[in-house]
């Protein structure tokens, strides 16, 4: 896929402040799911590599996201079900891989009660990417 040329190559993809801002406080407040998960990826626990949670990218974001696979991980609660908010994810992830990105979406059942199976697809990707 080609990469939007108006947008900075780097790993914030030109967040603003109040992006930055936002993503902390996600941070300070994560979910069950999100933060069981980021026990398991934290520390290049996944394959060798550095994630990073509620991390800025342009106007959204990433729940997880690894600058050197390209990789944004997304969890999913419950209201990501509704109509309405399904075509807001597409959108979503259609903009973010517009910018060179990967994404893959998990939803909070499949972290907490699967979550060796996330982490071996979380593996599995990126046996495909790398």
């Amino acid at each position: 896929m080609d990469k939007n040329p108006f947008q900075p190559d780097d790993m914030w993809k030109g967040a603003s402040p109040q992006i930055f801002s936002n993503a902390k406080k996600l941070r300070e407040n994560q979910t069950a799911a999100e933060e069981k998960l980021w026990l398991a990826v934290k520390n290049n626990q996944i394959e060798g590599y550095k994630f990073r949670r509620q991390h800025p990218l342009s106007i959204y974001i990433a729940d997880f996201y690894c600058h050197a696979l390209k990789l944004v991980i997304e969890v999913d609660g419950g209201y990501h079900l509704d109509e309405e908010q399904r075509l807001l994810d597409e959108k979503r992830t259609s903009n973010i891989e517009f910018q060179g990105l990967k994404v893959i979406r998990f939803t909070n059942e499949e972290i907490l009660l699967q979550l060796p199976e996330v982490i071996d697809k979380i593996k599995a990707f990126i046996k495909i990417m790398s």
